[in-house]
């Protein structure tokens, strides 16, 4: 792919999400969340593999399906109540199919079965927007929806922590354990979002940050799977050192960063009186910790193999090359010396 079909489609993916922040008619949001559609699967389909086409092919399937029944939400409730505005949604009716289609959008649990396996197609680089980017818009729709009745985003957001936390524990492909983990942060964002929406800005702000952190990170060492870790020792050593600060940061372990937002939202379901649903989350995070642990042991305490698959990443490649001087030596040697006839002097 030229830099320019990659600009255009950066370009694209900027636009949509844009759009859809700037826009009070869902209309609009609805245009703004298929031009983002639209930009992405190019990216997602420029590696001519198989595997990338699947993973294209049903990622296309599933936003079309929650675009469709986003606009039929959004014409409903223009239907019954005669407005066409984000922030006046009065309906249960069409309220509830607009939150279960922005759900599926961005891959919330139980809506979630498509993200583990796109996210394994993809290369890290297409998988850290599909992470982090897409997620900017519909989550800002659903910041502006209000909702009369909490329970079934809180049972939506339950169901995202466990299942994150549950489906990551058995993985050995690390862009299937951040998909996972990507569903465990969604469900502790949407516990609090109509409580207090800023802390739910942060707890998305700082699952940003460390999300990106860890995809490039793994983008740096080229690893797509556990075993690999290992071999981080020999590729960057300082960094491989830094690198369970932010893992275990994302499981939200005291007294890294991912700690704060969880604690506030914890302490804020508490003011709320869902103390058995803060109760019920603060279990679920134990679950995202194991594997987070395990990939901390993995890249830091393990040492590789003697028996690689391939040649040992060295960190230090020898590509000097010596000077003009002593390649013409070394193509040219000098000739031997000439032996000297030395008479013996005469000591008599």
């Amino acid at each position: 792919m030229t830099p320019f079909i990659t600009a255009l489609l950066l370009f694209g993916l900027g636009l949509g999400t844009t759009l859809t922040f700037a826009s009070s008619h869902w209309l609009l949001a609805w245009m703004g969340l298929e031009i983002n559609t639209l930009a992405i699967i190019p990216l997602m389909a420029q590696h001519h593999h198989p595997r990338a086409i699947e993973a294209t092919t049903k990622y296309f399937l599933t936003q079309a399906t929650a675009a469709a029944t986003l606009l039929f939400a959004s014409i409903t409730n223009a239907w019954i109540t005669g407005q066409w505005n984000i922030q006046l949604m009065t309906h249960p009716l069409p309220t509830t199919m607009i939150m279960l289609a922005l759900s599926l959008k961005i891959g919330l649990a139980p809506l979630h079965t498509w993200l583990p396996e796109v996210l394994q197609g993809l290369d890290l680089t297409t998988g850290l927007i599909l992470s982090t980017w897409q997620k900017l818009a519909p989550f800002a729709l659903l910041l502006q929806i209000p909702l009369s009745d909490q329970t079934i985003l809180i049972l939506l957001a339950l169901t995202s922590t466990l299942v994150g936390g549950w489906g990551g524990l058995n993985q050995t492909q690390l862009r299937k354990i951040l998909a996972y983990s990507s569903i465990a942060h969604l469900g502790w964002m949407m516990l609090i979002i109509q409580f207090t929406p800023s802390l739910a800005l942060l707890a998305l702000l700082m699952y940003l940050i460390m999300t990106s952190s860890a995809f490039l990170l793994l983008k740096l060492n080229n690893t797509t799977n556990i075993n690999t870790l290992a071999t981080s020792w020999a590729k960057a050593p300082l960094i491989t050192m830094t690198t369970p600060m932010i893992l275990l940061s994302l499981g939200g372990l005291p007294p890294f960063t991912g700690f704060m937002p969880k604690w506030l939202i914890l302490q804020e379901l508490t003011k709320q009186n869902l103390a058995l649903t803060a109760t019920l989350a603060a279990l679920t995070a134990l679950l995202s910790l194991y594997f987070y642990l395990r990939l901390s042991y993995a890249m830091a305490l393990t040492l590789s193999p003697n028996t690689l698959a391939g040649t040992t990443p060295w960190r230090l490649p020898f590509t000097t090359l010596p000077a003009p001087f002593f390649r013409h030596l070394i193509s040219h040697p000098p000739p031997p010396p000439r032996p000297h006839n030395h008479r013996p002097s005469n000591l008599m």
